[in-house]
């Protein structure tokens, strides 16, 4: 009976662990590209609240889930001009889009305000983020299917494990 105790007590940690801290995602598709990548393995974290330039992984329907960056929070009013996203009237620069910019013939980011998506108003409703993928012509995120309830959120990432040579922090 020496071994079932730690056995006992390693499988329940590792199932509080899962269940409210932190989960293992594989990337699926190119929406994020280049700053993550078809199949790179992260941790979601299901402690934090998603702050701006966050990249969440959040339930988009009863059986998919998807993986892209908070660039709206409650309350914000979005518009990209030019290439330059500005929240609240003020403009942002999104360093992680550079590697894009570089390789991409015209603008990235085509011009909208959030009346020109499912929104249709001028600012992000409360309780809920807007979201969009790095990879903004080949993304459905906000400009498709709307702001994302907050309740919806799984939680944040931020760490590549796997493949082990793209291992990685990746900071905001």
């Amino acid at each position: 009976m020496g071994w079932a105790q730690p056995l006992i007590i390693g499988i329940a940690l590792a199932v509080i662990i899962r269940s409210f801290i932190v989960i293992p995602i594989v990337v699926e598709g190119a929406s994020m590209n280049t700053t993550l990548l078809d199949h790179d393995r992260m941790i979601v974290n299901k402690m934090d609240e998603p702050e701006r330039f966050d990249i969440i992984v959040f339930h988009a329907t009863k059986t998919e889930d998807y993986i892209k960056r908070v660039i709206g929070l409650p309350g914000d009013k979005i518009e990209y001009k030019n290439d330059t996203l500005y929240i609240n009237g003020e403009a942002y620069d999104e360093p992680y889009l550079d590697e894009q910019k570089e390789v991409t013939v015209g603008a990235l980011t085509p011009d909208f305000t959030l009346q020109d998506t499912p929104l249709k108003q001028l600012t992000v409703p409360e309780g809920e983020l807007f979201v969009m993928g790095d990879n903004r012509r080949f993304s459905k995120d906000s400009r498709q299917i709307g702001s994302i309830p907050i309740d919806k959120v799984v939680g944040t990432t931020n760490i590549v494990y796997w493949p082990v040579k793209e291992m990685k922090i990746i900071h905001n």
